[in-house]
């Protein structure tokens, strides 16, 4: 599974933007997919995932990391093609670069639950 995540840009403070993230081929139907991100120096870290899928999990599930709660949505369109992440209240310390993941183990914060990477998608905000 080819993962391409898109929609990064510069923006100022206070500010927002939106990120996708597509599946070469294939849609992300049982899948869940997450978002993360990773700054110069740092290590990546969990920003949002959501799944959903038939069986155990009835309807979507979400799931956030502290630092973007009430700022950021995660979501995907109605035919699992494509899954966003809207980043609104941008702060200059969410400065990174952002890559999408897909895993069928289920909604997680750990990077080794996805099996699927894209390549990221690079998000500066300016103070």
């Amino acid at each position: 599974v080819q993962l391409q995540a898109s929609g990064g840009g510069l923006v100022q403070a206070g500010g927002s933007l939106r990120l996708s993230c597509t599946a070469s081929g294939r849609t992300f139907g049982g899948y869940a997919v997450g978002w993360f991100r990773q700054a110069p120096g740092k290590e990546r870290e969990f920003v949002a995932a959501i799944s959903w899928g038939e069986g155990f999990w009835s309807g979507d599930r979400t799931r956030y990391a502290d630092s973007v709660k009430g700022r950021f949505t995660i979501s995907r369109d109605n035919d699992w093609s494509t899954v966003y992440l809207q980043m609104n209240s941008l702060k200059p310390e969410d400065t990174s670069v952002y890559y999408c993941a897909a895993g069928t183990r289920g909604i997680s914060a750990v990077t080794g639950m996805y099996d699927y990477w894209g390549h990221g998608t690079l998000v500066t905000v300016s103070s």
